[in-house]
C-alpha cells in the first residue's frame, strides 16, 4: 500500500487500519470509535472530565469552554454557532472546527489538510489506489464505504432523491439537484471570467479549468494532463491499447488522429462530401465512390467460380457462401 516498514507485526498490524477504516474499539457511551485501544481509552477519559467541565447556570448547564453548551436531561451538547446538537462534546469539538476552519490533520504525500483524521485516511487511498470496499454483486472495487452504498443502488434500483415537481427519482443527490436545475432552466452557477452560466457547482469548477489552464489529471507514463479525471481514464487506456487519439463522447480509441477526426463527424452529423449526381452527402470520401456505382451501375466485383458480377464487395462475399454450401 504506502510501503512503511515497522518493527514488529503488531505496529503494522495498528498501522494497516488506516488504509482499511478499521476501528475495532468503540466507545459504549457515544459510540465513537477508533483504530487503537489506547485512543480508546484517552477518548473515555474524556467523559470523566465533562462533569468538571461544566457548571450550573440557571435551567442549562454550560460548559467553560467557548461553543460547548449541555442542555440537562437530554445530554445533548449544542453548536453556538448553527445551533446544531451531538450527543457527545468530542463530536461538537470536530463539528466547531468546521466554523473555525480548523485543518490540523495533513496528508503525508500532499499536505492537502482535513477536520477529522479519519479524512486522511480516506484521502491517502487515492494515492495508494487501495479499494477495500467491494460490490458482492459486481465486485467492483470502491475506495470509500459511501461510494459502495452509492454504486449498490445502481443494483438494487434505489432511487432515494425524487422531485416534488414530477415525481422522477435519482440515486443521487446531486443527480436531482441537476434534474431540479432544468425545471426552473436555471443555471445558478455563473462563471466570472465569460459570465457562462451552469447548473451545477461541479461542472462550474470543471469549466473554469479552461480559462486557469488547471489540469489536475495527469499520466504517470507520458506526463499528459487533462482537465477531467474521465478524460485520463480514456487515454490511459489508450497506452494498454497502443492507440493515442479517443473520442471524448464515446471513448473510441485511434491509432490515427485523421481516423480520430473522421469519426468525430458521425458524432457532429457532418458530411463534407456529396455525390454530383443526386447531391446526397457521406461523411467519407469513399463512401461517394461507392455510391456512384448505383448510378453508373459498375459491377468491378466478380465471382471466381461462376463470374457473376456484384457493385460492392459485401454483396460478392455473401454470394459466395452460396458456392461452398
Amino acid at each position: 500500500m504506502c510501503k512503511k516498514v515497522f518493527t514488529s507485526k503488531g505496529y503494522l498490524k495498528v498501522h494497516s487500519r488506516l488504509h482499511t477504516g478499521e476501528k475495532p474499539f468503540a466507545c459504549n457511551i457515544c459510540s465513537e470509535a477508533y483504530p487503537q485501544r489506547l485512543q480508546l481509552v484517552r477518548h473515555l477519559n474524556l467523559h470523566e472530565k465533562e462533569k468538571s467541565l461544566i457548571y450550573n447556570l440557571g435551567n442549562k448547564v454550560l460548559s467553560k469552554e467557548t461553543g460547548f453548551k449541555m442542555l440537562l436531561g437530554e445530554r445533548s451538547f449544542a453548536c453556538a454557532f448553527c445551533k446544531k446538537t451531538f450527543p457527545a462534546k468530542s463530536k461538537l469539538e470536530v463539528h466547531l472546527r468546521r466554523h473555525r476552519g480548523e485543518k490540523p490533520f495533513a496528508c503525508v504525500v500532499c499536505n492537502k489538510a482535513f477536520t477529522i483524521k479519519a479524512d486522511v485516511a480516506t484521502h491517502l487511498r487515492t494515492h495508494t489506489k487501495e479499494k477495500p470496499f467491494s460490490c458482492d454483486v459486481c465486485k467492483k472495487g470502491f475506495s470509500t464505504k459511501g461510494n459502495l452504498k452509492v454504486h449498490l443502488r445502481l443494483h438494487t434500483g434505489e432511487k432515494p432523491y425524487s422531485c416534488n415537481i414530477c415525481s422522477k427519482a435519482y440515486p443521487q443527490k446531486m443527480h436531482l439537484e441537476a434534474h431540479l436545475s432544468l425545471h426552473a432552466k436555471e443555471k445558478p452557477f455563473e462563471c466570472h471570467v465569460c459570465k457562462k452560466g451552469f447548473s451545477t457547482k461541479g461542472n462550474l469548477k470543471v469549466h473554469l479549468r479552461l480559462h486557469t489552464g488547471e489540469k489536475p489529471f495527469s499520466c504517470n507514463m507520458c506526463s499528459k494532463a487533462y482537465t477531467q479525471k474521465m478524460q485520463l481514464e480514456a487515454h490511459l487506456s489508450l497506452h494498454a491499447k497502443g492507440k493515442q487519439f479517443s473520442c471524448l463522447i464515446c471513448k473510441k480509441a485511434f491509432s490515427v488522429k485523421a481516423k480520430l477526426k473522421t469519426h468525430l463527424r458521425r458524432h457532429a452529423g457532418e458530411k463534407p462530401f456529396a455525390c454530383v449526381i443526386c447531391n446526397k452527402a457521406f461523411t467519407l470520401k469513399t463512401y461517394v465512390k461507392t455510391h456512384l456505382r448505383t448510378h453508373t451501375r459498375e459491377k468491378p466485383f466478380s465471382c471466381d467460380l461462376c463470374n457473376k458480377v456484384f457493385s460492392y464487395k459485401s454483396s460478392l462475399n455473401t454470394h459466395v457462401r452460396v458456392h461452398t454450401r
